[in-house]
């Protein structure tokens, strides 16, 4: 598959996931705290409910914007600063 296809369909993947308030919210929260956090600190936060968080977390990073890390039964979650920079330089300076 030619690479500009890609690109092009990761970057409507990226634009889709960042098109909701919340997610910004999530990716603000994250870019702030300047490190990992557990899904339930971001939840918080943010004032997300569990069960949406979840869904929200899922799309951030099915569009690889974040990186989930899981240890034990807690999932912990940080930006993934390759995909802005690659995508969309800048944008988490404008938070």
């Amino acid at each position: 598959m030619d690479l500009k296809l890609l690109d092009d369909q990761m970057r409507v993947q990226i634009f889709k996931a960042l098109s909701d308030e919340s997610r910004i919210a999530i990716v603000r929260t994250l870019y702030q705290s300047g490190r990992e956090l557990s899904c339930g600190e971001v939840g918080e936060r943010c004032n997300i409910l569990k069960t949406t968080a979840s869904y929200h977390f899922k799309t951030l990073r099915e569009a690889k914007l974040t990186i989930v890390r899981k240890d034990a039964r807690t999932k912990y979650v940080k930006l993934n600063l390759e995909t802005f920079e690659k995508y969309i330089p800048n944008f988490l300076e404008t938070l």
